[in-house]
């Protein structure tokens, strides 16, 4: 009887044993998904950084003066960035013209082949995303062509570099009605442009490039 009894006690201390790993392991993997780390508190809508520390090597090697010419305009529209986060309308269009000014100094005549063509491509769509928003007095009319323009924008470094500037390429889901939205930042902490001081860490960095 008890020997009978002792089984008994090893078998339930057993069965609890498992029951309290499996529950440990499970609140650490939902803590994960979650991006939460399990027993700390976190920033509400902060979603944290899951770019790869390497940075991303642009696709083409052209000519160092045109990436000094695209370096100009990245520079250009990290202040419109910084206007979003304001959320300033006003600022945000004084942003887009001096953007569109740096853009319109980029010599197209630097590249050949494949990296023309591509150039190409991406200059009208960042032109008229500007012209956008220069016409634009609405701040949400606005973020949307600041989107397009992160879009495109993002495309060109990614092929042909900045010298040797860091970018950050951002990601907020919850954007534009929850449709999500990029875009670029000279610096890894996130600082939304979709909502400012509304969700102003909102985002996740997605990619490094320079």
């Amino acid at each position: 009887m008890k020997t009978r009894s002792i089984l008994f006690l090893l078998l339930f201390s057993a069965t609890a044993f498992v029951f309290l790993t499996n529950c440990s392991e499970n609140k650490q993997v939902e803590a994960s998904e979650t991006h939460e780390p399990a027993g700390q508190d976190t920033t509400p809508y902060t979603f944290g950084s899951t770019a790869s520390e390497e940075f991303s090597k642009p696709q083409f090697q052209v000519d160092a003066s045109f990436q000094e010419q695209l370096s100009s305009v990245f520079s250009s529209y990290v202040k419109l960035k910084d206007a979003f986060v304001s959320s300033d309308a006003g600022k945000v269009k004084a942003g887009a013209t001096e953007t569109y000014e740096a853009l319109s100094k980029v010599d197209m005549k630097l590249l050949s082949g494949a990296p023309h063509n591509d150039w190409r491509n991406y200059l009208s769509p960042l032109q008229s995303s500007l012209k956008e928003i220069k016409a634009s007095e609405d701040i949400e009319s606005q973020r949307k062509n600041f989107s397009t323009l992160s879009e495109h924008l993002y495309k060109s470094i990614k092929a042909f570099g900045l010298s040797g500037k860091e970018a950050f390429y951002g990601f907020c889901p919850m954007a534009l009605n929850n449709e999500g939205a990029y875009w670029l930042s000279d610096q890894e902490k996130i600082r939304n442009p979709y909502f400012g001081n509304k969700m102003l860490t909102c985002g996740e960095v997605k990619e490094k490039l320079k």
